[in-house]
């Protein structure tokens, strides 16, 4: 859902409409700005890290605990200020799910506009523990063929992993599935 930014965060007076010519040729694009011009609303995409998480040759899939039973999905976070997206990926891992990354490779970036979101997504080689936290409800450890991606956000990244490997995708429409532990 996007924020609805009335007043400058700088001087508190009410934001206008302002056609930023930056936009191009094609036209201007109206954005939220202090008519004083000490701020502008940009809502530019935020970055989202995910992570393809391999343990022992099985993939990683967790269900968030605000999602229904049958929705499974990579692990995804915020990258934070100070990092880098292989940096982000590593804490991310470790905080939901008491796994160390032990190798981190780019599988591509994807947009996910629907929530005005970047994502970066990697192929992660995983050991430890599974130790989920209070985020997360549950797991699961899939074969790489038995995989069935979604046609949003981090379901495309499933798919272009899975084809680099040889495996054509079966789309599936999200949490119409659970996929079973092997």
């Amino acid at each position: 859902m996007p924020l609805d930014f009335r007043f400058c965060p700088v001087c508190a007076a009410e934001l206008v409409l302002r056609a930023d010519s930056a936009a191009g040729a094609d036209g201007d694009k109206a954005r939220l700005a202090c008519p004083d011009g000490h701020w502008t609303h940009w809502d530019n995409p935020v970055p989202v890290l995910a992570a393809l998480v391999e343990l022992e040759g099985r993939i990683l899939l967790a269900r968030n605990a605000a999602w229904g039973p049958k929705n499974f999905a990579l692990i995804t976070g915020f990258m934070e200020r100070g990092e880098t997206p292989e940096q982000g990926i590593q804490r991310e891992l470790h905080e939901e799910t008491g796994l160390s990354a032990e190798t981190i490779s780019l599988i591509g970036v994807y947009e996910f506009i629907r929530k005005n979101e970047l994502i970066i997504a990697y192929h992660v080689q995983a050991s430890g523990e599974v130790r989920l936290s209070p985020e997360l409800v549950e797991y699961r450890l899939v074969s790489p063929e038995k995989l069935r991606p979604w046609r949003a956000g981090t379901g495309f990244a499933m798919a272009d992993w899975m084809r680099a490997r040889g495996l054509e995708p079966e789309f599936i429409d999200w949490g119409t599935q659970a996929p079973a532990n092997d």
